[in-house]
């Protein structure tokens, strides 16, 4: 067999066999296919696509090119993954409640990088939380209480990793089954049976259609179905924030507050739906059954309290949590509206960027980031404000980083006369 002849026959058109994907897959893992042939073949599937058998095939041989985790000794094991998004928070609220439900919860989850926010780097807002456990620890932990998350390590989805890196500079990110097998790769080895997907479009997001997003969303389902998982996807609004506050505590904050019961909206309305997807395919119960318990379990306050036994397990000072001094930056400012008016738009990358800038986020993924920075916003699409009314207050460790972060926002925003139509948060589900 030989790399050539793949390249030429998906050049083509044509559909590859499940030993010529293993052929690129193995060879390009070990180095013995050079990057130049990698990154044609890259090409060629960018323009030629591949069939939801190709990409489950490649996604199930990229996830055997390194480790997996075996969950076999838990029960009901589940993970949620979202595409990325700003102000997107729903995994803190998300854990703790599907295990007061009785999933396990086993996660390992990734750190921000550009307008994006990274869940370990909200949990590392924590004093004393610890993001890296041994695997006898993990396990155990989850054992106990149903819930962990940590710090992607070991070798996961090496293939994954090293093929990123060529798509990146080749200009061959933008491939559905590529994209699909990169992101499904990584959760098939991380070993939950039931895995539910937050696909993100709009302004913040990847995928900028809600058309295209799914479209995603259903070539990830199917790879998860065809590699043996219960699978889901919501197609859920990233044009403007999720929530009201962006940056790594304040998100910790803001997640607290749904889980008290303090907060209600957006936030509340698609950890919800995430859970209850989740609770209903894992195990069999009906969607509305599924959501009644998801719901009690946060208004009653169990995943509260879930939530500070999860963060004590793993090391957290959860008087942080309880006393309500988590840290936020020393030195804050508001942007004041230039005009009045209905905001019609605020753009979810735009915001993200404007957070990244005041310290909260990574240009590179050696960035320290400031984990008491970000924004919180006091007034959202649809809302009419008054010229010199405050729509958002900033934080942050550096003052000097205000004065240019207030002059992004304020570019972020479109007013009208009218109050806007507002797009649902959830625009559908995939099953």
């Amino acid at each position: 067999m030989r790399m050539y002849d793949i390249i030429a026959k998906k050049k083509h058109g044509c559909v590859l066999s499940d030993e010529e994907i293993k052929f690129f897959i193995d060879g390009y893992t070990s180095g013995s296919i050079p990057d130049y042939q990698a990154s044609a073949l890259c090409m060629a599937i960018c323009f030629k696509g591949m069939t939801d058998e190709e990409a489950a095939q490649l996604t199930f041989h990229m996830m055997h090119s390194g480790d997996t985790v075996d969950l076999s000794a838990l029960p009901n094991t589940a993970d949620k993954h979202s595409t990325g998004g700003v102000g997107d928070k729903t995994s803190l609220i998300i854990a703790p409640t599907a295990a007061v439900l009785g999933l396990s919860v086993a996660k390992m989850s990734g750190r921000g990088l550009g307008h994006t926010g990274g869940t370990i780097d909200k949990l590392e807002s924590i004093p004393g939380f610890r993001t890296t456990l041994t695997s006898e620890e993990f396990m155990s932990q989850v054992k106990n209480i149903g819930v962990a998350i940590i710090a992607q390590s070991g070798n996961l989805a090496p293939a994954d990793k090293k093929l990123y890196s060529l798509r990146d500079v080749t200009a061959t990110v933008d491939s559905l089954p590529l994209i699909a097998s990169s992101i499904m790769s990584k959760k098939l080895a991380s070993g939950a049976e039931t895995i539910v997907l937050d696909v993100k479009y709009g302004s913040g997001a990847f995928m900028k259609t809600p058309e295209d997003a799914t479209h995603l969303a259903e070539v990830m389902v199917n790879i998860g179905k065809a590699n043996g998982r219960k699978m889901c996807a919501l197609i859920t609004d990233m044009d403007k924030p999720l929530g009201k506050n962006i940056g790594n505590s304040l998100e910790i904050i803001e997640a607290v507050e749904v889980l008290r019961g303090e907060s209600k909206g957006e936030l509340y309305d698609v950890c919800v739906a995430l859970i209850s997807n989740m609770l209903s395919i894992s195990t069999g119960i009906s969607y509305a059954e599924a959501e009644e318990k998801t719901k009690d379990a946060i208004d009653s306050g169990r995943s509260y309290k879930k939530f500070l036994e999860w963060i004590s397990a793993q090391g957290g000072d959860v008087s942080y949590i309880t006393e309500n001094k988590l840290p936020v930056g020393k030195f804050n400012d508001v942007v004041a509206a230039d005009c009045s008016g209905y905001i019609a738009h605020l753009d979810a990358e735009c915001i993200g960027s404007a957070a990244c800038a005041l310290g909260a986020g990574r240009v590179t993924k050696d960035d320290s980031p400031d984990l008491s920075a970000g924004i919180i916003i006091e007034k959202n699409v649809g809302d009419y404000v008054q010229k010199g009314e405050t729509l958002a207050t900033l934080y942050t460790s550096d003052s000097t980083k205000l004065e240019s972060a207030k002059k992004a926002i304020l570019s972020c925003i479109k007013y009208s006369d009218k109050q806007p139509e507002s797009n649902p948060i959830i625009y559908k589900t995939v099953y």
